[in-house]
């Protein structure tokens, strides 16, 4: 465990250095993150619920929902959006990497009597075809991804819409870079997010200008267990995302500030994007 832990804090991560450990369903850290998803007062593992309900309504008036729309909302969590596209008129499926996630997700539109169907899925292992009218991918997952990873995702969404089906996305973008500092700090915690045990927690961000890329990294240490992981995340330009989305085969790209359709300006701390695939059929890698 000694040169585990050196061998974490000896030098800055390596671009897109993975997490030692899967965190999505650990049956401790995805029962904090369920609950800040579900707590409407933060922005943390989702926006708070007022954008969620401008989000939703903007989308759906984008696209013109009419009954017979299909729409595919990619890491889902537990359904804030996957059920106000429903309400707004969508038929909603959801994918998530996160099984607490997606068992509250059933659990709560069932509760409501909402026709959503629910999957506990990886999205880069999805073989959709032709079946969606409109996709999203918002909050900044996108660029949570390694390059090579984000193409096969673009290359799965395209397969996954019909013609002139619509993808929408967002990323963090140039000003929200001036906001990121490079930090150190070490934490002692009886319990806290990332372990229910007594730990420490030394938690260091980092910034990759050559690449406009950064990470937030969490050395956890237990006193029998050390994991690390990282967070990272692309900082985009309009530019940089557009060449991502035509890469992958969409057309007509048009930017905004964020996924509720504030107009583009550049002064937000996100980008988004909806494209439309106008050819019908895959893309080849």
């Amino acid at each position: 465990m000694y040169s585990k832990f050196i061998n974490y804090l000896k030098e800055k991560p390596s671009l897109y250095a993975p997490s030692s450990a899967p965190f999505w369903d650990d049956e401790h850290i995805s029962e904090y993150m369920l609950k800040a998803h579900l707590d409407p007062e933060i922005d943390a593992a989702s926006r708070h619920y007022d954008f969620i309900e401008q989000s939703a309504k903007w989308i759906a008036q984008y696209c013109k929902v009419r009954p017979d729309m299909r729409l595919l909302d990619l890491g889902c969590g537990p359904g804030l959006y996957a059920e106000r596209f429903c309400k707004e008129g969508f038929q909603v499926t959801g994918l998530d990497y996160s099984r607490r996630s997606i068992e509250y997700a059933r659990e709560h539109a069932e509760a409501e009597r909402l026709p959503i169907g629910y999957h506990y899925k990886n999205y880069l292992e999805m073989d959709y075809r032709e079946e969606f009218d409109a996709a999203v991918l918002i909050y900044c997952d996108y660029g949570v991804l390694p390059p090579e990873n984000r193409k096969v995702l673009l290359k799965n969404v395209y397969g996954a819409l019909k013609k002139d089906g619509i993808f929408i996305l967002d990323g963090d973008s140039e000003k929200y870079r001036e906001k990121l500092r490079e930090m150190e700090s070490v934490e002692y915690l009886e319990r806290g997010f990332w372990s229910g045990k007594p730990h420490v927690c030394i938690q260091r961000n980092y910034q990759y200008p050559e690449t406009n890329n950064y990470v937030e990294q969490y050395v956890i240490v237990t006193e029998d267990a050390c994991q690390c992981y990282n967070n990272w995340n692309q900082i985009y330009t309009v530019e940089s995302m557009e060449k991502e989305l035509r890469d992958a085969g969409f057309e007509d790209i048009v930017f905004f500030d964020d996924a509720a359709g504030r107009p583009y300006t550049g002064n937000a701390d996100t980008i988004c994007a909806v494209s439309v695939k106008r050819r019908e059929g895959t893309i080849q890698p």
